[in-house]
């Protein structure tokens, strides 16, 4: 897997239930003509696997249309009204990208209009699913069930299932005889794309993730795609790895459905033209930077209102920005280490909710089965991550069915987690060529993670807070002459933050992911620290 190439990993499209179902059927639309709308959740998986969609039918031939809702005025997946106003101006075919698994009332509305409809999507599904014409789905409860290939790729982000159904639309339309007079689409160039889908969604880089991953980032580093350079751009990046697609890149795809207008992520990631590519990034980078604002202060407020003492930290609160309440949950289950949610309250209307998980711990089910108990109006998602939309007056009852649902995994979490080392070196051992060996081995991200260094010990010679962003930055040196430079981020409010900022003149142990820093012309490497201990 050093080198991964795609035709080893990549399965079979028509192992996955309903695959070849959706791609004869987009093949028709093709061949037809017909007016066909990619409708895709706001998130950077809808605004990727959108743009894979539309990139490869725009290829095509065709011409279709997208939308994507209001997180404010909409919220998740379509509603009756949306698939209702696309019936009504002449869409004869929509595909429902990152939403749609439980949608049944949307797509009852849309049957009785005449409306068919693709579903594409990876959240957990319950028993029923609701009326389509295809509904792509590796955790489709019988998808699971049989424990086949699908189930095989149940870590798959809708950025990598719409390739799949790029790959199958391609195989369909080539039996059909499509290519004997126009070029075939070259699907690898979108590769890209379903890199930054997988790893802004957080899936675990194994497998076939992990190959698409590390063949996106070269396709990245040419910057054939106009609103992908123009991310690096803004980015200030000259290369990418797999941790900007998630620090950088991510982030400013998302801005546009979180604060700002929820399709400027598609028209980024589909546009040609590098001018407009330009301007649609540095509006990116300017609302990531208003949602930054707004998300360090509802994460405060949210912080405030937590229970302590409950197993499952769940915050709710008056005109909180509902584009933020997701960050805002990673921020408290980072900080607590236990299941967060964040609730946006506006009275006695429904209430947002967003929720983030820790390994082990199984949320986006307990969510699932809180909707069938009635305890919630809408919910669904992943282990890792959900969302939802409560009653207020329902909250209570939804605090207590997550601490027992959940209580039990969490109690079995050992108090204690031993801190895994793969390598322990000296201070003079940190270096630009230790980042460059070590790397050979990326990318790097959720269930491939970077070798954890220690390096020690170091007597803390400067430690103080970033001017922003709350991060703790260490300056140490060794007994054999060499400085070190450690960061641990979003730490100045924690515990582990407050031990480092007291922590001048003392000798410490340092462990951390090794990366490489380009400062004013000159390469050294540097730790961004997981933890510290004493060595004296």
């Amino acid at each position: 897997m050093l080198r991964p190439r795609l035709r080893d990993w990549l399965p079979d499209p028509s192992a996955f239930r309903d695959m070849d179902a959706a791609a004869e059927r987009l093949a028709d639309a093709v061949v037809r003509g017909e007016a066909i709308t990619v409708f895709a959740d706001y998130d950077v998986d809808g605004a990727t696997s959108a743009a894979i969609l539309l990139r490869t039918l725009r290829a095509l031939g065709s011409a279709p249309d997208h939308y994507i809702p209001d997180r404010l005025l909409e919220g998740y997946g379509p509603t009756p009204e949306a698939l209702l106003a696309l019936a009504a101006r002449g869409t004869r075919l929509v595909v429902l990208l990152d939403c749609g698994t439980h949608a049944f009332a949307a797509l009852e509305a849309a049957r009785a209009a005449g409306l068919e409809a693709i579903v594409v999507d990876h959240h957990k599904a319950a028993t029923a699913l609701p009326p389509a014409c295809a509904i792509v789905n590796p955790n489709r409860f019988d998808e699971l069930a049989d424990g086949g290939v699908a189930a095989a790729h149940a870590g798959l982000c809708t950025a990598g299932l719409a390739f799949l159904l790029a790959v199958a639309l391609v195989r369909a339309l080539r039996r059909r005889g499509w290519f004997a007079t126009r070029p075939e689409p070259a699907l690898p160039a979108l590769l890209d794309l379903v890199a930054l889908g997988t790893v802004a969604d957080v899936m675990p880089l194994v497998g076939l993730n992990r190959a698409f991953v590390a063949l996106g980032l070269k396709r990245l580093a040419a910057r054939a795609n106009p609103g992908l350079a123009a991310l690096l751009e803004v980015s200030r990046l000259s290369a990418a790895s797999a941790r900007d697609l998630g620090f950088h890149l991510g982030p400013r795809v998302n801005a546009g459905g979180r604060v700002g207008t929820a399709d400027l992520g598609v028209r980024l990631l589909t546009t040609e033209d590098p001018e407009e590519a330009r301007r649609l990034a540095a509006e990116l980078d300017a609302l990531n930077a208003a949602r930054r604002e707004i998300e360090a202060a509802v994460t405060e407020a949210a912080l405030a209102a937590v229970d302590p003492a409950a197993p499952v930290a769940v915050a709710a609160g008056e005109g909180w920005h509902p584009g933020v309440i997701g960050i805002a949950a990673g921020r408290l289950k980072d900080r607590l280490d236990r299941p967060a949610i964040v609730i946006a309250r506006e009275g006695d209307r429904p209430a947002k909710g967003s929720g983030r998980s820790v390994p082990g711990v199984d949320l986006g089910a307990a969510v699932l089965e809180a909707r069938e108990r009635g305890l919630l109006l809408a919910g669904g998602g992943h282990a890792m991550a959900a969302g939802l939309t409560v009653a207020p007056h329902c909250i209570p009852a939804l605090v207590a069915f997550l601490a027992e649902r959940l209580g039990p995994a969490l109690a079995a979490r050992p108090a204690t987690r031993p801190l895994a080392v793969d390598l322990s070196l000296a201070p003079r051992g940190l270096t630009p060529a230790l980042h460059a060996a070590l790397a050979v081995a990326g990318p790097f991200g959720a269930g491939w993670p970077a070798p954890r260094v220690a390096v020690g010990p170091v007597r803390v010679v400067e430690a103080a807070e970033t001017a922003s962003g709350g991060h703790v930055r260490l300056l140490g040196a060794g007994p054999d002459g060499a400085r070190v430079r450690a960061v641990m981020f979003r730490a100045a409010a924690t515990a582990a933050g407050a031990a480092l900022l007291g922590a001048r003149g003392r000798l410490l142990h340092l462990a951390g992911e090794v990366v490489r820093n380009d400062w004013q012309g000159e390469a050294r490497a540097e730790l961004h620290l997981d933890d510290a201990a004493p060595a004296d």
